[in-house]
């Protein structure tokens, strides 16, 4: 899939330049083509070394909360929960464990651990999959929940915003929360709803009223302040509670006599590898999309969507970020390219540069987390697997549409 992506932005980049030479007398076009390229892998090397330190301290300091029991703890508060969301599963399976160790990664914003966890809950929920060719109602969750991917510390979105000279990079955090927790109510709902599941009762509908409760609170608090304020609040909020977890992180593994210099370290050590891989993907991708805007054939689809949404007489400022919307559900790379690409035409703190970063932390690459998780175990039929992913990203995207106008309109 994404090597098709990719080939098809240089293919209809050409075919796009060739109708601007030939029809439309731009003969500069192939000179403009061949400077985004230029100008797309000196942004690449820039951001990939502004990402070495940032990422470093973030992985070290996981590693504390890792070492320090935060995951599993988080991971025995969420378990009731999901051994009702899952009654397949046979009661003490290890793939509790699997799973709830996985999301509470997720959550944490552990990239790194959270993706070994995850395959590894497929392959326990493998185990006890009576048609090991096709995916199971559990692996259909577990599967859904990781794409519409709630992440309380979207730090990488934090980062590439910094980058680009957003002024409060962390002025985003509110608007990311409720797009993904819209994004993540979407996907359970519509899973539940092919699979029968009772979410209205018992144990599953405490934790869903207590989640929504919160979110509620926090949304009446929001609707009584000005734009100015949502906007100084979301960055406040954000980096109070980003400081004030880092430091509680710092004080458990302490208390419970681990050297936190030395998990430190250890995790950090993994940020220079993260940076140096992120490396060819970035301009693999970044140059892709450098040249499909440069020969104009972006802003020709952008340009049809704008001319539609006119004739409906709705607000256009949208239509710029939607090319990250596009590419999410597709490809993870891609879709952070893009992100960096809108914010790199448009400004970071412009309202497209603002609503790509919402996007790209609303959700996560359904396919390609179906293709690596299925693949792992030799899934071929997904059943409803894409459909309730897919409206897991919908529903992300659009909260993340409404919520940027919210707070930044």
């Amino acid at each position: 899939m994404l090597n098709i992506i990719w080939l098809s932005f240089f293919v209809i980049a050409f075919i796009a330049a060739m109708f601007q030479w030939l029809y439309l007398g731009n003969s500069a076009i192939f000179e403009e083509i061949l400077n985004s390229i230029i100008a797309m892998s000196k942004v690449t090397v820039e951001i990939a070394i502004g990402l070495i330190g940032i990422l470093s301290f973030w992985l070290g300091m996981m590693k504390i909360a890792e070492r320090g029991g935060v995951v599993a703890w988080i991971a025995k508060a969420i378990s009731p929960l999901f051994s009702r969301l899952m009654p397949q599963i046979p009661a003490n399976h290890p793939a509790f464990g699997s799973i709830t160790m996985n999301l509470s990664a997720n959550f944490l914003g552990l990239d790194n651990a959270a993706t070994p966890l995850g395959l590894k809950a497929m392959k326990d929920l493998q185990e006890i999959n009576p048609k090991k060719d096709t995916a199971s109602n559990a692996q259909i969750l577990f599967l859904v929940l990781n794409t519409s991917s709630v992440t309380l510390f979207p730090i990488s979105v934090f980062v590439y915003r910094a980058q680009q000279g957003a002024a409060v990079p962390t002025d985003v955090f509110i608007p990311i929360l409720l797009a993904t927790f819209a994004s993540t109510l979407a996907g359970l709902i519509s899973v539940a709803f092919f699979q029968k599941i009772k979410i209205y009762k018992g144990i599953i509908l405490l934790y869903l009223s207590a989640a929504m409760a919160l979110v509620a609170a926090l949304v009446v608090y929001l609707t009584q302040l000005t734009a100015e304020q949502l906007s100084s609040q979301s960055s406040l909020m954000g980096n109070f509670l980003i400081i004030s977890t880092l430091i509680s992180f710092l004080l458990i593994a302490h208390f419970k006599k681990l050297m936190v210099y030395d998990c430190f370290i250890e995790g950090a050590k993994e940020g220079f590898e993260v940076s140096v891989k992120l490396i060819p993907y970035l301009l693999a991708m970044l140059c892709a999309i450098g040249v499909f805007r440069a020969s104009g054939a972006l802003d020709l689809i952008v340009d049809s969507i704008r001319s539609l949404v006119i004739v409906i007489g709705g607000d256009t400022r949208f239509v710029d970020a939607l090319p990250t919307a596009f590419m999410k559900p597709l490809s993870g790379s891609g879709s952070r390219a893009m992100m960096v690409e809108t914010m790199n035409t448009f400004g970071a703190d412009s309202f497209a540069g603002r609503l790509s970063s919402i996007i790209q932390g609303s959700t996560e690459t359904t396919f390609y987390v179906l293709a690596v998780y299925f693949g792992s175990v030799g899934i071929r039929y997904s059943r409803h697997a894409i459909t309730c992913g897919l409206i897991a990203d919908i529903s992300g995207i659009t909260a993340g549409i409404a919520v940027c106008y919210w707070f930044f309109a």
